[in-house]
């Protein structure tokens, strides 16, 4: 029987294992040191909850899936029907085709064509290269078209910190000082401080048990420090860093996740999301955060997990 995610690709380290699935060229699995990072996608359905998924060339939702080009509307397919939006790009379902291989890494690569809202062509890549301490990210764009394109990429992984449930866990968000305030569409109205020891305020770490989050946090920390970690009980953490370019991080704590255990059982549980992203939520009508390529111009950029013990 074959897979809807593709032909999963394993990668592999002495200390580490990483699932990659070419459908969204989504992260799958990954484990350091005995110890899961991301949450499981078993081979015989599609990714829950867009779990790893590429966003691209736009992540999170574009308000009523139309924006404006050159004077001109454009109509994007509406891929959020409840809301009425575009949501997460133009690869949700796209094939990546791999480029290139090893054992600790891999290439994959998707050309985003003209379509309905969208009339430029681009190439894509993602990189994905394996540790001993976790994984990283690498986004690639170049414009083949004759006109300048806009692109922004996400990353949509829900991680962990060990196999348990993530009540007890706590989330860090570094930075985070500013939010982008939703409306009933989920899309950005206004951006708002973040009010010390608020529900939103995660810059101190936080039980995810007591967090109902589904926000984009504005000027995250950026660099090898990491943008935003989850903490164990024991103190072990799963860190996520970001380029500069990726200076917004969505957080989303959902209840209703199907958690697969290493039985291979599943059952409904909170996770969380934490999405790097190069632009705010409705951005190529607000312009926040947007990339122009030139014709021919490339442009790269990198996130990435890791597993850090006590000290």
């Amino acid at each position: 029987m074959h897979s809807p995610l593709g032909d999963v690709i394993e990668l592999r380290t002495a200390a580490s294992t990483a699932r990659i699935a070419p459908l969204a060229a989504a992260l799958a699995g990954l484990e350091v040191r005995g110890v899961e990072l991301a949450e499981r996608t078993p081979d015989t359905r599609i990714p829950s909850h867009g779990h790893g998924i590429v966003l691209a060339p736009w992540p999170n939702r574009v308000r009523g899936a139309r924006w404006t080009h050159d004077g001109v509307e454009q109509f994007l397919d509406v891929t959020d029907p409840s809301r009425g939006n575009a949501i997460h790009g133009l690869l949700r379902n796209t094939a990546y085709r791999v480029a290139d291989r090893t054992d600790a890494a891999v290439t994959l690569a998707a050309r985003i064509h003209p379509q309905h809202g969208w009339p430029f062509l681009l190439d894509t890549t993602v990189r994905y290269a394996l540790s001993d301490d976790g994984l990283t990210v690498t986004h690639t764009a170049r414009n083949l078209g004759s006109a300048r394109a806009p692109w922004a990429v996400g990353a949509h992984p829900y991680l962990r910190v060990g196999a348990g449930p993530l009540d007890e866990v706590a989330l860090e968000v570094r930075g985070g000082d500013r939010y982008l305030e939703l409306d009933e569409a989920l899309v950005p109205v206004a951006v708002r401080e973040v009010e010390t020891g608020g529900p939103l305020d995660v810059r101190t770490p936080r039980p995810l048990g007591g967090l109902d989050l589904n926000v984009a946090y504005q000027d995250v920390a950026t660099g090898p420090e990491g943008a935003a970690a989850l903490i164990a009980p024991d103190g072990v953490r799963t860190v996520v860093w970001q380029d500069p370019a990726f200076r917004w991080l969505q957080a989303y704590t959902p209840r209703d996740f199907p958690h697969v255990d290493a039985d291979g059982a599943e059952a409904a549980a909170l996770a969380v999301a934490l999405e790097p992203m190069t632009a705010a939520p409705d951005a190529l009508n607000s312009g926040e955060g947007l990339v122009w390529l030139e014709p021919g111009e490339s442009w790269q950029a990198s996130w990435g997990i890791r597993y850090e013990e006590n000290a």
